[in-house]
């Protein structure tokens, strides 16, 4: 990994819109969280409800979805990016210098958010926040690293990536049980069922176990690196642009 990259990338996703779009989502989440409390009274089966459905299954993956395609998709769009790989480094190094930080953001930010939004909705001793912050930075380093895959490998980044964060993870993978077992979601829930006492009464429940949901994981993190580095290692550059 090379550090200047790294900089460059943490200053593109901090100095952009995208960052308020991110704190504007934290915000909404927290409001929900609020209106939830006051309407359930801090019913901790609420709490569980509106963090796994609403939070893990809509706001996080959108989150990763402009962190992972935002370290990237701009400076492929406006044809900046050539001025990157024309220097002397590795095109394997340059992808995950930015991944990193890409991944780095991601999980502080949404993994806080989750957090936070537990502990306004209603906790008991604070075991949710726990199980779902687990589940959330598992499934945010595998969302951005699909997400970062699909800006260097697609044209329209936020389109796929709106379309497979809110149809398939978000709806299919939350109501038709057939799409369960192949969803990120699924996956990092999986190891929060461990950390709970009574997670089938809170309707936390995954369709595969721990080991099958943490080599599903590795696999779709493990392969969107390799996916993203091959491409990126062929990206044309053209002196005229």
């Amino acid at each position: 990994m090379n550090i200047v990259v790294m900089r460059l990338a943490f200053r593109s996703l901090l100095g952009s819109r995208r960052s308020w779009i991110l704190v504007g989502l934290a915000v909404l989440l927290f409001g929900v969280a609020g209106l939830t409390r006051w309407g359930s009274g801090g019913d901790i089966h609420s709490s569980a409800s509106l963090v796994m459905n609403f939070g893990l299954g809509t706001l996080v993956p959108v989150m990763c979805l402009l962190i992972g395609t935002g370290v990237i998709a701009p400076e492929i769009e406006d044809g900046s990016i050539v001025y990157l790989l024309a220097k002397p480094l590795s095109r394997r190094a340059i992808a995950l210098s930015k991944l990193s930080v890409a991944t780095l953001v991601a999980v502080v930010s949404t993994v806080a958010s989750i957090a936070i939004a537990c502990l306004i909705a209603g906790d008991e001793h604070g075991r949710l926040a726990l199980a779902m912050s687990g589940a959330t930075a598992l499934a945010a380093v595998a969302y951005t690293a699909v997400f970062f895959a699909i800006a260097i490998l697609t044209r329209n980044p936020i389109i796929i990536g709106l379309i497979y964060a809110l149809l398939w993870e978000g709806v299919l993978a939350g109501y038709v049980p057939g799409v369960r077992a192949v969803s990120i979601r699924q996956w990092a829930l999986a190891p929060a069922e461990q950390l709970l006492t009574d997670p089938g009464a809170l309707g936390v429940k995954s369709e595969v176990g721990v080991a099958v949901g943490l080599l599903m994981l590795a696999l779709a993190t493990a392969g969107a690196i390799v996916a993203a580095t091959w491409r990126l290692a062929r990206l044309p550059v053209r002196v005229s642009d």
